[in-house]
């Protein structure tokens, strides 16, 4: 299905023609950057050419949404730890038909266009093939105009960049935010709360029935930024939603007005840290736990945002979530989602267990990028624990279940089987294996290719 109508007849779409692009970049260039256009910078070029695209990508991503909101569609939610997106200028502009435009339109105007397209840094979200897969399928989506949004993390300064002084690799930050970016917009009106920490309670009521409550958290804030995913030679546009941690509160000020200075900005830096880096150095306790942290923080507010859609688009009841939402894991981070649903569902929506678990499952797909054992993502209990007290009790229901109805009564009296399909790994220190949990909790399991699939089968889950 293609969107074809406009969400306001009202507005005028925004004209691609080389006079048009030439006036939008003219005026980028004069009213939002304060430039002129006689001593403008390259990087004011970039920032202008990108824009005036970004305005007609945001016009056909306005059109994508309301065509998708009237028809009811199912809409697959990527989530990824990583993007490796690549320059966005050129391909936009090829996707979205505009290169021949605009090289002519910045031409007239005594351009270069591709000296304009070198001057965009890369950004800063991903390092490898795990996130140029994810990239690459959010193009893909879009130039079949299937309606997706990818969910990741807005890293301040990514992995890293490097250089070599005396033979030796020196790593900096890789700061591709410093001058801003073009291609994202903050969207506050979606921020998400997220909840970790602090301990698990049962309460009873008058009539003795029992809930579970997780309380004296602590929060953070989840602030959403939007990038376009321009689709080639389609007319949907999807979106990039990554989500930049803040504080519940940036500022103590009666720490502050004590002389607390450095103090009273400490719960900001820490909230902050959260969305710093992809992947910070896990060779620490702390440094696991800020990983655990990551991974949780953007699975909430990614489940919580497509939540929001639900109830605002569709009169469903829950039975029909699967129907409207699938939730693609890319690799084993964004495990933790899984338990993020189930408690959801059974603790705030007052769902059943076996009813909330079907919908999960139906909910949710993961894809394998290793075959090695050793190399499968795992989570100590006792920091599990800690950071996420209710997801763990959530996970060992989740074993305890499928251990006693399943694999006992697949292979009775084989203890064997039962420690190799167990979600806790108890050979060592006891730990939560988070690819077992990613097959168990989805409906469909694959690998980066048909041979990597069969593999995974036959060795990893024979």
């Amino acid at each position: 299905m293609t969107p074809t109508s406009t969400a306001d007849s009202t507005l005028p779409a925004l004209g691609n023609s080389p006079e048009d692009l030439k006036v939008s970049i003219a005026n980028h260039l004069r009213f939002t950057l304060a430039a002129e256009l006689e001593t403008a910078s390259t990087r004011d070029w970039f920032v202008a050419t990108s824009m005036a695209v970004r305005d007609r990508t945001l016009d056909r991503s306005t059109r994508s949404r309301a065509f998708h909101r009237q028809h009811h569609v199912r809409r697959v939610h990527y989530f990824s730890l990583e993007y490796l997106m690549g320059r966005l200028l050129e391909n936009n502009l090829r996707n979205a038909g505009l290169y021949d435009a605009a090289k002519a339109a910045l031409a007239s105007l005594g351009q270069d266009l591709e000296a304009i397209i070198d001057e965009e840094p890369d950004m800063g979200l991903g390092n490898g093939g795990l996130g140029r897969l994810a990239a690459c399928f959010l193009d893909s989506l879009s130039t079949l105009n299937l309606p997706a949004v990818g969910y990741g993390i807005h890293y301040e300064f990514g992995l890293f960049r490097q250089e070599f002084v005396n033979g030796r690799q020196v790593e900096h930050p890789d700061a591709w935010t410093r001058l801003g970016n073009p291609w994202k917009t903050m969207r506050p009106a979606y921020c998400q709360t997220v909840r970790l920490y602090g301990h698990v309670e049962r309460k009873f009521d008058s009539s003795g029935h029992s809930t579970i409550e997780w309380v004296d958290t602590r929060e953070l804030i989840g602030m959403p930024w939007d990038i376009p995913i321009v689709g080639y030679d389609s007319e949907t546009v999807n979106v990039l939603r990554l989500w930049q941690a803040q504080a519940g509160d940036d500022f103590n000020f009666q720490i502050f007005n004590a002389g607390g200075y450095v103090d009273a900005l400490r719960d900001k830096a820490e909230a902050e840290t959260v969305s710093k880096i992809l992947y910070p150095n896990d060779a620490t306790e702390s440094g696991k736990e800020l990983r655990l942290v990551q991974q949780y923080f953007f699975v909430a507010c990614s489940i919580a945002d497509i939540i929001k859609r639900f109830r605002r688009d569709y009169d469903l009841d829950w039975s029909h979530f699967p129907d409207v939402a699938a939730i693609q894991l890319n690799d084993t981070h964004p495990a933790v989602a899984i338990p993020e649903l189930m408690r959801i569902l059974i603790d705030e929506e007052g769902l059943e267990w076996s009813h909330a678990w079907a919908i999960c499952q139906k909910t949710f797909s993961y894809t394998n990028h290793t075959l090695l054992p050793e190399a499968l993502e795992t989570w100590s209990v006792a920091l599990f624990e800690r950071v996420l007290p209710r997801h763990l009790q959530i996970i060992f229901e989740i074993n305890r279940l499928f251990l006693e109805n399943e694999v006992a009564a697949r292979w009775p009296g084989d203890a064997g089987k039962l420690r190799a399909l167990s979600l806790i790994d108890e050979s060592g220190t006891k730990s939560v294996r988070m690819a077992h949990l990613s097959v168990l909790g989805s409906h469909a399991t694959n690998g980066v290719a048909a041979l990597h699939t069969q593999l995974l089968c036959e060795r990893l889950f024979p």
